[in-house]
């Protein structure tokens, strides 16, 4: 999870505020853009991340006035909302995760691959596989745990779903893409790589 920065206004207060200076929203989008960019470009790929992002704050633009106050990080919300728009998107999505599967890149994280051995690089093709195999709600759930380090609580807020709900769902995602990687954690297999 972000931790406040010290001094600064919380996220809550932001949107509050936008409703008498709309311009105060900036600062949010400012916060929170390029970290939701980035999970949706893994989810989708590049090409629909930035269209995702801007109807994702579009959207919260206008529901501002909406906004529960006394929560005060927006991530929750904003990530709920760009999980919807994610959702018309699923063949994409599924298309996305079948072709990193096949070929074993993922344009993300490619820069970084001079970083990766070819044992994690297999265990990436194999995630993608698992990801792409997962009901949408399941992988939804992991995948706000696993790459918009979310708690439990916030990922039942920004799904709008009761907390046991994302337990039982995280579990089985966790058990499917286990399966599906033959019983590995792919967590494990990156330390495993580096010790020699």
């Amino acid at each position: 999870m972000i931790a406040e920065v010290p001094g600064s206004t919380a996220d809550a207060e932001l949107i509050r505020r936008s409703a008498q200076v709309p311009e105060v929203f900036a600062e949010l989008f400012d916060r929170h853009a390029a970290a939701l960019r980035r999970y949706v470009a893994r989810r989708l790929g590049e090409s629909l991340a930035d269209d995702i992002v801007s109807d994702a704050f579009l959207a919260a633009f206008r529901r501002r006035r909406h906004y529960d106050t006394s929560h005060p990080d927006a991530r929750p919300w904003l990530y709920g909302i760009a999980a919807r728009l994610i959702k018309r998107h699923h063949r994409v999505e599924v298309r996305f995760y079948r072709a990193l599967a096949r070929t074993g890149v993922d344009e993300i994280t490619e820069p970084y691959a001079d970083r990766i051995d070819d044992r994690v690089a297999a265990e990436q093709s194999g995630l993608a596989a698992a990801l792409a195999e997962l009901p949408a709600g399941d992988r939804e759930v992991l995948l706000l745990v696993a790459w918009a380090d979310m708690s439990y609580e916030d990922v039942a807020r920004a799904l709008d779903i009761p907390t046991g709900t994302v337990r039982s769902r995280l579990h089985r995602a966790r058990a499917r893409t286990r399966q599906a990687l033959g019983g590995s954690d792919p967590t494990s297999a990156r330390e495993e790589s580096f010790d020699g």
